[in-house]
Formats: C-alpha cells, structure tokens, sequence
C-alpha cells in the first residue's frame, strides 16, 4: 500500500465514521453516550490523513530536489531523500487494505439492528433489579419492556396486579411457535446486546413480521414459562390489543417507548 492509498484509506474511514456518528445510523451499532468518541475517532483519522499527505508531499520534493546526491548536499535534504526512498522500498503491509471492509460494510450494506435473529439464540438477560419505582398513574401505564418484565418476575409486591400496561418491542417467533415481544440491552455497543424477552398470550395477531415492532396493551398474567436457551424466567403478557408502530429512533433505549 503506497503513501497514496494510505492517505485514501483512513479519509474515507474517519470520513465513514463522522457520517455515521452524526446521525441517527450510529445507534445501530453503539449505545447514543459514544457518539462523541464515535466523532472524535473520525476526526483523529481524517487529521492522520491529511498529516500522512503532508509528509509524503514533502519527502517527494526532497527526493526531487535540484543537485540532490551532489557534492555539498545538506544533510538535512539526503536524510529526507533517504526517508522518502525508504517509504518507496517499504509500504505498507497488504493486509491493511481490510481496513476498508468496514468502510464498504456501511456504505454498501449498513447492517440494521439487531433483531429476532439474534434474540432467539441468545438467552434472555433478565435480572432482579435492587428496587421497583413506584408506578406512574394512568391506564394503561407505559412501562419499559424490560421494567414490565422485571416487575412480572421478581416483584413481591406485585405492583402489576389489576393494572394495564404498554410496552413495545420487536417481535421473535420461537422455534416452538410462541411469540415474543422483545428489546436488546447492551452495555456499549451491539457486540455485548442481550435480550429481554416477554412470551405474548391472548389477542396475539394472527399474523406476526419477525422484527416488525408491535405497540401492546395488556395484563400481567402471573405465568412464566423457561427461556429455551439459558432457561431463566420468561414472563408472559396477556395481550388485549396489539399495533403495529415504526421502529424507535434507538433500537436499544427502552425508555424511548
């Protein structure tokens, strides 16, 4: 890979990369708190780009450089020719030419979120949180689904008993047929995502679009069923009404809807 490509290459990632940071495409990948290091990397690139062709332009005047390899040369212009000529003699190595796959992996592609693909062969993430905020008024109550699941599972004091509640999430249809409502939790990007997974019973639609997202209303019903994969708790909804709605801005915030 000559001085050149170099330069061409990591303009293109950091530029890849400030693109994707400034919109709403990065929340596929990463959690929203690292956009500014997501922009930052950019720029850094994009800047060891433009210093990259800064030194080769100066090495090739060195090399060109009238009477060079003459009596009485400086020192200073034979040190640069020699830098520039060793920078001919030893490009960089072929393998960094893979440092475009990300590059045509988002430009051409750009892999969406993940989704029920992911969800049906990967447990579920269920954890018993420290406390239960009171729940806000109003019927139905709009909870988080991994709030509502939390709350079916581990709450003792049973704050779901005779309340209606709204989740939304991403719809995974079992091995076994059972429908599931889910989101994915990550801690900072899409590689650490885990889901959380509530199994649907009731006025379930008849027809289900695995990772089409679904607005529910419904009921706690005090049913559990066991996760297939890492066989922790699953609890059940029973759905009174269910519609279809666009995918949130960010797939992995919970508390967006």
């Amino acid at each position: 890979m000559s001085r050149a490509a170099q330069t061409a290459v990591l303009f293109l990632l950091g530029a890849v990369l400030l693109h994707t940071g400034a919109g709403d495409t990065s929340l596929r990948y990463v959690k929203e708190g690292l956009r500014p290091l997501l922009l930052a990397s950019g720029a850094v690139l994009i800047a060891t780009a433009g210093a990259t062709a800064w030194y080769a332009r100066k090495e090739g005047r060195a090399a060109r450089a009238p009477g060079h390899g003459a009596p009485g040369h400086s020192a200073p212009d034979d040190s640069a020719a020699q830098t520039a000529r060793h920078a001919t003699a030893h490009p960089a190595p072929r393998v960094s030419w893979l440092l475009l796959l990300p590059v045509l992996a988002l430009v051409l592609v750009a892999p969406p979120a993940l989704g029920s693909y992911s969800a049906l062969r990967t447990g579920t993430a269920l954890q018993r949180p420290p406390a239960f905020a009171p729940l806000p008024p109003g019927d139905p109550v709009r909870l988080g689904l991994a709030d509502y699941a939390a709350r079916a599972v581990y709450d003792d004091s049973r704050s779901l008993d005779g309340r209606r509640v709204r989740v939304t999430g991403f719809v995974a249809v079992g091995r076994d047929g059972t429908p599931y409502l889910v989101r994915m939790t990550l801690n900072c990007c899409a590689a650490d995502a885990q889901p959380v997974k509530v199994a649907l019973t009731g006025r379930v639609p008849p027809v289900l679009d695995p990772d089409g997202w679904l607005e529910v209303t419904g009921t706690a019903t005090g049913r559990r069923a066991a996760d297939p994969v890492n066989g922790r708790p699953v609890p059940y909804l029973e759905v009174d009404r269910a519609r279809p709605v666009p995918a949130p801005r960010d797939p992995y915030d919970d508390g967006a809807l």
